[in-house]
């Protein structure tokens, strides 16, 4: 038996094959081969068509079954992972509206801070754990005011996973987790929120029924049965949002763990087990996975946006024509900790979160024409993101999580030991890597939702750790003196902007 994992993000969508017996990845593949295209019709923006999603999808799929060489009747369960706060909408016919506002568009930031000092900031921080921000909520109270021609004609808002759970069943559901990464739920009432429905205007009727995040969401449909090669009633059995997605892949389920990924934005999760929030809302605590109303189980997610699109960036853009990603990070391994005082703050890829959804742009500072290149640029690059990292985990620290052991997958930036060392180093946290992804993740969901797995220990036995990463504390100084020199920056840059 086999298990199929969907990761929509926004770079590409992942297809991932799991055998269950043996917990395996048999065979994976993602579309495009190349970035899939955000639009930014204006400065802040930017959006997708669900139906690249969808396109994508099945491309990878089709590489995935052909690699493997199984018949689709031997997928047992499907579960769907997705780049978290995007907005989709669809009419009645369950037709696209517009295009997907995704999780980087910060248009709607002045529409949640509105909603916050409306709502009242003690209530929005007690009762949905966050400020409305520049989640879905907000985007969806943007094109309220801005395209009514559109708003006009929603029948149901969903988020991106949920689009395709649609596409495959002909079902639109959601669940609290997703609910939650829209700010839509009340966790002290647990129920969707009467105060943000009141404020924004919003009927009820918009939201599609809940399912559980673990169980049957719903079948394949006879017709995308036989576009895919799958057997009609193939059940979509497991969804979450990315993050908590990948704290799943990596078997981070319990109070105190902690999960990281640093692909085209940056992400430390950890798990917390009673209602706790950030009184700035620097860092967001939503359900996690196996979050319901009779178990409180939390992530609190730190965000970066100007992660790995800062290094795909440089690579573009510095010259480096004819050099891997792996070239790189060799490169950039050359210069020396604190890249000989030049400093570069990743923040340019719209509104931070960390930063109180501040826009200050990457910037770099400190360059001497008679001593800095190439390496010394791609070093700063690399630790100026670990810096913000670190930056945030700080914050986390103050809510009373203790970080001394971070997991993540061997992937994206983790796939440089300079990344992973400088992590390490700064953080004092102690680094595994493991072989896995949040399609294989989502794959594993799946068999849990569909009761293959009798537990999550069950489910994750067979994960691989593939490298630990110990800090090293001869060097942990130099460390700090480059990232508090780089954190003068930054404070500086928020004092300019304010």
């Amino acid at each position: 038996m086999y298990l199929l994992g969907y990761d929509i993000g926004s770079s590409s969508v992942k297809v991932c094959l799991v055998e269950t017996e043996t917990g395996k990845i048999v065979a994976s593949d993602f579309s495009p081969k190349e970035e899939m295209k955000i639009m930014a019709v204006k400065p802040g923006w930017a959006e997708q068509n669900p139906s690249d999603w969808w396109e994508n999808l099945k491309a990878a799929h089709h590489s995935v079954m052909h690699k493997a060489g199984i018949n689709g009747s031997e997928v047992k369960a499907i579960g769907i992972t997705w780049q978290m706060h995007g907005l989709v909408l669809i009419d009645k016919d369950q037709q696209v509206l517009r295009p997907s506002i995704i999780w980087c568009d910060s248009r709607a930031v002045p529409y949640g801070e509105k909603a916050f000092r409306t709502i009242g900031e003690e209530k929005c921080l007690s009762h949905l754990l966050n400020s409305p921000g520049n989640f879905t909520a907000s985007k969806l109270a943007w094109v309220k005011e801005n395209e009514p021609h559109i708003y006009e004609k929603i029948d149901k808002l969903m988020l991106p996973g949920d689009y395709i759970a649609m596409k495959l069943t002909g079902e639109a559901v959601m669940t609290i987790e997703g609910l939650s990464e829209g700010i839509f739920w009340d966790f002290k009432n647990k129920e969707i929120s009467k105060d943000v429905l009141a404020y924004f205007d919003i009927p009820e009727h918009f939201f599609p029924p809940l399912k559980p995040v673990f169980g049957n969401q719903g079948e394949i449909s006879a017709s995308v049965a036989q576009e895919l090669g799958l057997k009609a009633g193939t059940p979509v059995t497991y969804r979450a949002g990315d993050q908590p997605n990948n704290a799943l892949s990596l078997n981070v389920f319990n109070p105190g763990e902690i999960a990281s990924t640093a692909g085209t934005s940056g992400v430390v999760y950890g798990v917390l087990g009673q209602l706790d929030y950030d009184k700035l809302s620097r860092v967001n605590t939503f359900a996690h996975v196996n979050y319901t109303p009779e178990q409180t189980r939390l992530g609190v997610l730190l965000c970066i946006n100007g992660t790995g699109i800062l290094n795909s960036w440089l690579k573009r853009n510095l010259a480096l024509e004819g050099l891997s990603y792996a070239d790189m990070n060799n490169l950039a391994s050359q210069s020396e900790i604190g890249a000989r005082g030049l400093s570069i703050i990743p923040f340019g890829n719209g509104a931070e979160r960390v930063l109180e959804n501040k826009e200050i742009n990457c910037s770099i500072h400190g360059i001497n024409f008679n001593i800095h290149d190439k390496k010394d640029v791609l070093r700063a690059a690399q630790e100026g993101i670990v810096y913000s990292y670190q930056y945030g985990m700080e914050i986390m620290k103050d809510m009373g999580m203790d970080i001394h052991l971070i997991r993540a997958g061997y992937a994206n930036m983790f796939l440089s030991p300079l990344f992973s060392q400088t992590l390490a180093g700064i953080s004092g946290a102690t680094i595994e890597l493991f072989n896995t992804d949040g399609a294989a993740g989502a794959a594993k969901g799946a068999g849990m939702g569909a009761g293959i797995y009798a537990s999550e220990k069950e489910a994750f036995a067979s994960l691989e750790k593939l490298a630990v990463i110990e800090p090293e504390t001869d060097k942990a100084s130099r460390y700090q003196e480059a990232y508090q020199r780089w954190k003068a920056l930054l404070e500086k840059s928020l004092s300019c902007g304010k």
